[in-house]
């Protein structure tokens, strides 16, 4: 169960099976552009194995659920609503900003909130209001007026509490590609949305995928993942209780230890089996450890680079000086620096955001943050003075380029 890895074959195995499903995927998308609602139900009936009686979740059915939840963790929900509203609300950018940059000429930039986004909140092994919190408080604070949430049935009364406190009025029972489909195309009940935020299996991920040209996606979300770089000071029973964290996830969930000492990892594997085997969701870590394993690295330079290759979603940092390794880290979701860090913290109740690229993507990708729910336009205020100051650069290169009409309609102006 617990063994070497080979960071290529890891890597390849965890973008692999996007492929395999395309296929299905491209067919449930199809469905749900001819048929809207209908495909919606027929799918749901299907694939979770219930009758519909009504897409959208009603408001007394938002309100009932607060009875279905006991109180204290209602006030958890409003507790971590509140921590990661203060941490999105310093990452807004300003709306509108005017820089001088010589006389005559003002630069600057203008932010937006989005009109309409979409998020998916995943359901059926488990609820996850954490999700509901992360997908809709940034877009909240980022000002988009409107926010719709797609998960699948029967809804969670939990989540359907989380989305209550998060301000989220449109919630529709649907999931996996059809919810997906239905957001980004639109259906009766549902509108079409502008873009899609949020985690998911590899059948969300690869409709996301498939459906960008008709609504923007934050990043491809999958099965979760973890990497830890750690040296002979770590604590073992930690890493091996961070190790379980993400393996009770899914299945295909996947993590990996990077260490310049091997007998860490071996102390790591004997604690991982001796814990799994009394965990709660032993069947699912059971299926997660077979894509999970260890790598020996020769040195902490060597493991730095290991894990920029895998660029992990959940990156934790268990070393004897944890920030000089977090200076030198470039790729990953998110980071957890320090013994007493628990990725947990960063799902729940810390502030940041738990939704992250996975698979690789966080070379390419940011994780869900305010700048996500925004579109930035470059503004330019230009006087008499600022054109004749660059009115002889942008016609002599106007000309080099045959663009005439351009040059002229800066001359027109100076004349």
């Amino acid at each position: 169960m617990w063994k070497a890895l080979d960071i290529d074959t890891w890597i390849a195995g965890r973008r692999s099976s996007l492929d395999a499903v395309k296929g299905s995927v491209s067919g449930i998308i199809g469905r749900v552009r001819a048929e809207g609602d209908d495909a919606l139900i027929d799918l749901t009936r299907r694939f979770d194995g219930i009758d519909l009686t009504g897409i959208a979740v009603t408001d007394d059915e938002r309100e009932a659920a607060y009875e279905q939840v006991d109180t204290r963790l209602v006030e958890s929900l409003i507790e971590a609503e509140t921590r990661i509203t203060e941490f999105h609300e310093m990452q807004r950018p300003d709306d509108l900003w005017l820089r001088e940059i010589e006389p005559g000429i003002i630069l600057g930039q203008k932010v937006s909130p989005l009109r309409r986004i979409g998020a998916y909140v995943p359901g059926g092994r488990a609820a996850y209001p954490s999700t509901a919190l992360m997908c809709t408080v940034p877009a909240r604070v980022a000002g988009v007026p409107e926010i719709c949430c797609c998960t699948p049935p029967p809804v969670h009364p939990i989540t359907l509490v989380a989305l209550d406190i998060a301000g989220v009025e449109e919630i529709y029972r649907a999931g996996g590609a059809q919810a997906i489909a239905a957001m980004a195309l639109g259906t009766e009940t549902i509108p079409k949305v502008e873009k899609i935020v949020g985690p998911g299996n590899v059948y969300v991920t690869a409709a996301k995928m498939l459906l960008r040209e008709e609504a923007e996606i934050d990043f491809p979300a999958g099965p979760s993942e973890i990497a830890i770089v750690a040296d002979g000071t770590a604590n073992p029973e930690f890493i091996a209780a961070d190790i379980l964290a993400q393996a009770e996830h899914d299945p295909r969930a996947a993590c990996a230890l990077i260490t310049t000492d091997a007998a860490l990892a071996e102390a790591v594997g004997q604690a991982v089996e001796r814990m799994a085997a009394s965990a709660e969701r032993r069947e699912v870590i059971a299926q997660a450890l077979e894509n999970s394993g260890f790598v020996v690295a020769g040195d902490l330079d060597e493991a730095i680079e290991a894990a920029d290759i895998i660029a992990p979603e959940h990156l934790s940092i268990q070393v004897a000086d944890p920030l000089a390794v977090l200076s030198r880290v470039r790729h990953a979701g998110s980071i957890f620096v320090g013994p007493y860090a628990a990725v947990a913290c960063g799902d729940y109740a810390s502030g940041t955001n738990h939704v992250l690229p996975t698979a690789g993507y966080a070379r390419q990708y940011s994780g869900l943050d305010v700048r996500h729910f925004c579109t930035t336009s470059s503004v330019q205020i230009i006087s008499r003075e600022g054109l004749e100051a660059i009115g002889d650069t942008v016609e002599g290169i106007a000309d080099a380029e045959g663009l005439t009409a351009h040059a002229e309609s800066v001359r027109i102006r100076r004349r």
